[in-house]
This record gives C-alpha cells, sequence and structure tokens, in this order.
C-alpha cells in the first residue's frame, strides 16, 4: 500500500478552526499556538531562574549587605536556578516552543499528527513547573540538594528542603517527563508520516534534523532520569535502598541497608549528557538554516550537516562517565570514556567548520545575520 503524507491527502475532511476564545488560547490544538503556550511558560519560569541567578551574584559581591541570604538560601537558589534552566526552560523552550512551531511549517504538514496529545503535553508540561514553584512555599523551602540530586545527601538530614521540597523536586520532574514523552512522540512521528511530498529526509531543513534528532536523545535518557526520580523518591518516602547506602545520619540510624549512590550518578548522567546535546542541537539547526538564509546561499555540506547531528546524538550517549572520573571507577573505563569525549569532538568540529569556512559564513557576517555569526565564533572559541 503507498504511503500519502497526510499534508497531500484530499480535504475532504476539514480541519475544524476554534470557535471560541477558549477553544482558540487557552485549550487549542493549533500547533502555532501551543508554541507560543510553551514558550511564554518556559521564559516566565527562565526569569524566576534569572532573579535566583541575581541574588546569588549579589550575595557573591556585597555579601554583608544581603544578610538574609543565608547558606541554606543559597544553596536552594543554585539548585533550583540549575534544575529551571536546564529542563525547565531550555528543553521546553527548543522542543516545546520551536519544534511546535517549525515542524509542521517546514515538513508541510497542517499541524502535528496527534494535536490532542500536543495540547495535554503542554498542560502537563505546565502541571509540572506548577508543582516546582509551589516547592518554593512549602516548610523547609525547596530542596538545596544541588541541581544533580546526588544521594544520599538530597534527602538527608543537614541539606535544606529535605522534606516536602525535595519530594516536589521529584514529582515534578516526573510529571516533566510524562509532558515531554508526549510531545516527544508526536515530533517524532509528525516528521516520519507527515511531510509534505517531495519533503525527503535529506531535503528537511537542519533546524528540523536538529528538533527531531533532539527529540529522539530526549525520549531515549530521559527514562533513566524518570526511573531515578522514582527510585529517590520511594528511598526518600518508604526507606527503600536503591540509592541509599548503609548510614548514620546524625548519630541515628535511618535505616537504609546498602544501596548504591553511584548508580543514581550513572542513571543521572546517562540522562545529563544527552541533555547537553538535545538543548544544543536544535540551536544548531537554527543556526545553519540562519546562516544559509541570510547568505542567500544553500547551506555549505548540507549532507555531511545532517549526519554530524546524526553522529553527535549516537556518541552522546557513550560518554555520560566523563561526570564522574573521582567515583572511583576502573581506569581503563575511564580512558573509554575519555576516548569517546575526544572522538564527539570530531563532528562537533565538521559543523562548526562548515559554518566557518563555508562560502556562506563570509558572506553572511556582513549582513544581518550577525547574532548567528557570533554564535559560531564563541562556539569556536570554546
Amino acid at each position: 500500500m503507498s504511503y500519502v503524507a497526510i499534508a497531500d491527502r484530499d480535504h475532504e475532511q476539514e480541519h475544524h478552526d476554534p470557535q471560541t476564545f477558549i477553544t482558540k488560547y487557552i485549550w487549542s490544538q493549533d500547533h502555532k499556538v501551543i508554541a507560543v503556550q510553551y514558550g511564554i511558560t518556559a521564559i516566565f519560569v527562565g526569569l524566576i531562574a534569572l532573579c535566583l541567578s541575581a541574588m546569588m551574584r549579589l550575595q557573591l559581591g556585597f555579601p554583608d549587605e544581603f544578610t538574609f541570604i543565608n547558606p541554606e538560601n543559597y544553596y536552594q537558589f543554585i539548585t533550583m536556578h540549575g534544575m529551571i534552566m536546564v529542563i525547565y526552560l531550555l528543553t521546553a523552550l527548543f522542543l516545546g516552543g520551536f519544534g511546535n512551531y517549525l515542524i509542521p511549517l517546514m515538513c508541510g504538514s497542517r499541524d502535528m499528527v496527534f494535536p490532542y496529545l500536543n495540547m495535554l503535553s503542554y498542560w502537563v508540561y505546565l502541571l509540572s513547573v506548577i508543582i516546582l514553584i509551589i516547592s518554593f512555599f512549602v516548610p523547609g523551602g525547596s530542596t538545596g540538594a544541588g541541581w544533580t540530586l546526588y544521594p544520599p545527601q538530597a534527602i538527608m538530614q543537614g541539606t535544606p528542603g529535605i522534606d516536602l521540597g525535595i519530594i516536589l523536586m521529584l514529582v515534578s520532574l516526573a510529571v516533566f517527563i510524562v509532558a515531554f514523552t508526549m510531545g516527544g512522540l508526536n515530533y517524532v512521528t509528525t516528521v516520519l508520516q507527515a511531510r509534505c511530498k517531495g519533503m525527503t529526509l535529506m531535503r528537511m531543513p537542519l533546524s528540523v534534523w536538529g528538533i527531531f534528532t533532539a527529540t529522539v536523545l530526549g525520549l531515549l535518557a530521559f527514562p533513566a532520569l524518570l526511573v531515578s526520580a522514582i527510585m529517590m523518591l520511594l528511598d526518600k518516602t518508604l526507606l527503600t535502598s536503591f540509592f541509599m547506602p548503609a548510614i548514620s545520619s546524625m548519630g541515628a540510624d535511618p535505616g537504609y541497608t546498602g544501596g548504591s549512590p553511584i548508580l543514581f550518578q550513572h542513571l543521572f548522567w546517562f540522562f545529563g549528557h544527552p541533555e547537553v546535546y538535545i538543548v544544543a542541537l536544535p540551536a544548531f539547526g537554527i543556526v545553519s538554516d540562519l546562516l544559509s538564509t541570510h547568505a542567500r546561499k544553500n547551506i555549505f555540506g548540507y549532507r555531511m550537516m545532517v549526519w554530524a547531528i546524526i553522529a553527535i546524538g549516537g556518541l552522546s550517549f557513550v560518554v555520560w562517565a566523563h561526570h564522574m572520573y573521582v567515583s572511583g571507577m576502573n581506569p581503563y573505563f575511564g580512558f573509554f570514556f575519555a576516548t569517546t569525549t575526544l572522538i564527539i569532538a570530531v563532528p562537533t568540529a565538521i559543523k562548526v567548520y562548515n559554518w566557518r569556512f563555508g562560502k556562506a559564513i563570509f558572506t553572511c557576517v556582513s549582513r544581518c545575520c550577525f547574532p548567528s555569526a557570533l554564535f559560531s565564533r564563541l562556539f569556536m572559541a570554546g
């Protein structure tokens, strides 16, 4: 049976437009409106992270003037700032915002394949943000365990927010991952099944390639964070011992029996390093298209750029333990991850040098695409 893209099928079933303000701007199934909703929510929560960052810098710059920022508050500020920026701002903005807006337009489809699921993914994301914000106002405040949430200190006495703070953080992460999964399946299915006639994979804009590859990375990496959040939540609430070793806390036995904190580190960084490229790959693709568009030339080395994106995505799953060199790993294990860390620089360099030394970049520098040209220069500088 031959395949006909959704965008090219007969218009016998009309695309019903919303009839009221609520169905158009609140419970909307239009990918553009949902993209704006994602963007507004992500920027709002990003502004909260910006305020936390400003307070941290005020305390560092004028330690005697801002006495209300005590050490516990500082730990909480830096934890929430890091988590918000990495997860709730950048991931949601690039994939939920740009992904929703650009994929149907650039692939030639009328909308996402699953509009209702798309709408639902935003509201579940909003729920995760609300849970996160509530953690600021519970007794003890938000968690101050650091954005990596390493056990055992994340859920033991002496760490700020060890009661409701850490619980709400873990619940919020789990809810966010559910939202991302709903959206991610939508993006992947739309790219693979709803392209217009003639839009082959090797004709797709690099922005779509970056968002598509980042979504696949997220669908494979976020489950590791989900299970680690659930397991730590069980360690906290039911005194299981997935990550908590046999340990005493302030002279008392909390009842843990030999879990492995290193297991959490492996699960977290198996998510954490691909997360770097979940954020970076959409930006790479967008910068490539901006340079090409404003230079009025085809992107230099298009196929090489596509394979570089795919290679970066694949290699990002075999470098995670370079965050754990001091954890006591076998030296041969460390050598493997040091080697893969060097190898992943090769496809990244291909992209950067294509930006810098392609004919498009030299034309573009002198035109109106200065921010993208500046991005390529700064990325090369490291």
